[in-house]
């Protein structure tokens, strides 16, 4: 058996990934789908769709690089995490679209409950702050506002689920319905300290236990999904996060990744101690391996990659994302120019859904290259508010970052994110960690590879960028960008 099978279903795309036991790829298929905003504050996905897209890059990548299903070892999936999804068991459809983790509809609901002193509850026992950005209050939101939904839910006749339950539900044709520890553990449901689903946390939130999936290990068989006939084990699942902490063999704790895709998402290993933050960070869990629970640290920014995708939707003025890093190179700075891309809010260590996004420090001298500039800028800044936090924390000076994602193939930003923390970021020659993650962790599981150090040695440095700016000049641009930050918070 040649290779594992990772399922990657990210935030605007599914993609399929073959990998060999060296962890290079050795066939990739990528499928976009729809991003619906059916108003201000809200996004959705079509989960049918979203399946849709994912069995079809499946069979692709087979074909693509020449592989027959029994040649697969394993599979591993990594998600989109937090994003909400109710099906009826009975016949598998969703009973609406599916709440994506950057919608804040449930922002007055986590208001609601901190008012009325909840948040240290949740807190305690999932690691988690009061945020729309967490799946219990999406799920509240469907069964109330879904006609018939809460009735059906109490009588056991849907299911909800993370995209992962989702994916592994279609892959078994029903008959599974399960979630990882990774991904329960970003529900507002889930205490991380006893690996279960909360009753207290379900009260509040009106949520019946009937609905919810069993909770599984990251590592180890789930059950099998059939492809082209033949049964290949279902032997990973873990949040995208969580995937790309373990895909960059960031295995021991002090180690940490920062992922650049849709949102940003800096991930520190902890180990078995579950760090409370005092810097608004969260805890979460990074994964369950026989048998035991390790914990993170991580911050979230909601917007990173996805500014790009808007200055070429939205502002249209690039026509495919690969062009930024050209027009942004055009200037030879941000010529005093900062954009706040907080489409849906800010996230950590800020959490305020209020916030929305800003442009700040425009003249008659400020041109499209500027705002690309400052716009790439803007996701560097942003990942270094969120380390200055985790430093805080866990009390530790990070040595160097490691780095992946899309947007980690930009020298640009690469060379400014380095400049602005002062220590070297470091890209590994694959930058697919996410799915390399969900990979290793499947499989290890069926023993495809033996152990944590064949990961270990298996990691390659493509580039180290060192900081080349001075640390006043750094210091100063960081102060002009909290003050663009302060002008974007509060705006709703």
């Amino acid at each position: 058996m040649s290779f594992v099978l990772a399922l990657d279903q990210g935030t605007t795309s599914s993609r399929a990934i073959l990998f060999g036991r060296d962890g290079a790829a050795h066939a990739v298929a990528q499928q976009e789908f729809r991003q619906i905003f059916p108003q201000p504050g809200w996004v959705e996905h079509d989960a049918a769709e979203i399946w849709a897209s994912q069995s079809g890059v499946v069979h692709e990548v087979l074909a693509k690089g020449r592989v027959h299903a029994r040649d697969v070892a394993a599979l591993g999936i990594t998600n989109q995490r937090e994003t909400t999804v109710v099906w009826e068991r009975a016949t598998g459809r969703p009973i609406a679209n599916a709440i994506v983790w950057q919608d804040r509809r449930t922002a007055p609901l986590c208001d609601e409950l901190e008012a009325a002193g909840h948040a240290g509850t949740f807190a305690r026992k999932t690691g988690l702050l009061l945020d729309a950005y967490f799946s219990g209050t999406k799920l509240r939101w469907l069964l109330d506002h879904v006609d018939g939904a809460r009735e059906r839910a109490q009588r056991g006749e849907l299911a909800f689920g993370t995209i992962d339950a989702w994916l592994v539900w279609n892959l078994t044709g029903g008959r599974l319905h399960v979630t990882d520890a990774s991904n329960a553990s970003r529900t507002l449901m889930f205490d991380i300290h006893t690996g279960d689903w909360d009753d207290e946390l379900l009260r509040l939130l009106d949520v019946p236990r009937a609905v919810l999936p069993r909770v599984v290990a990251s590592s180890g068989t789930c059950g099998e999904a059939a492809l082209s006939g033949h049964a290949v084990p279902i032997a990973g699942i873990a949040g995208d996060q969580q995937a790309a902490l373990f895909g960059q063999a960031c295995l021991a704790p002090g180690l940490a990744k920062n992922t650049y895709g849709t949102g940003c998402f800096l991930v520190l290993n902890t180990g078995q101690d579950a760090v409370a933050s005092r810097n608004n960070l969260v805890t979460t869990v990074a994964w369950q391996r026989g048998g035991r629970l390790d914990y993170a640290l991580e911050g979230s920014v909601f917007i990173g990659g996805a500014v790009v995708q808007w200055l070429r939707d939205g502002l249209q003025i690039v026509r495919s994302a690969g062009e930024i890093e050209a027009l942004a190179a055009s200037v030879p700075d941000n010529g005093g120019v900062y954009v706040v891309p907080a489409f849906a809010g800010l996230g950590a260590p800020h959490w305020d859904p209020h916030a929305r996004g800003a442009i700040l420090g425009l003249t008659r001298g400020a041109t499209r290259g500027h705002i690309a500039r400052a716009a790439l800028e803007a996701i560097a800044f942003q990942s270094a508010d969120v380390l200055a936090a985790m430093e805080r924390d866990a009390g530790i000076t990070l040595s160097e970052l490691r780095v992946d994602g899309g947007a980690a193939a930009n020298n640009l930003l690469m060379q400014f994110q380095a400049d602005l923390l002062g220590v070297p970021v470091v890209r590994p020659r694959v930058l697919e960690t996410t799915a390399l993650g969900a990979a290793y962790l499947a499989g290890l599981a069926v023993g495809y590879w033996a152990s944590e150090d064949d990961i270990g040695r298996n990691w390659r440095v493509d580039r180290r960028f060192e900081p080349a700016m001075a640390r006043g000049q750094a210091d100063d641009l960081r102060a002009q960008w909290n003050r663009a930050v302060e002008r974007a918070k509060g705006w709703l």
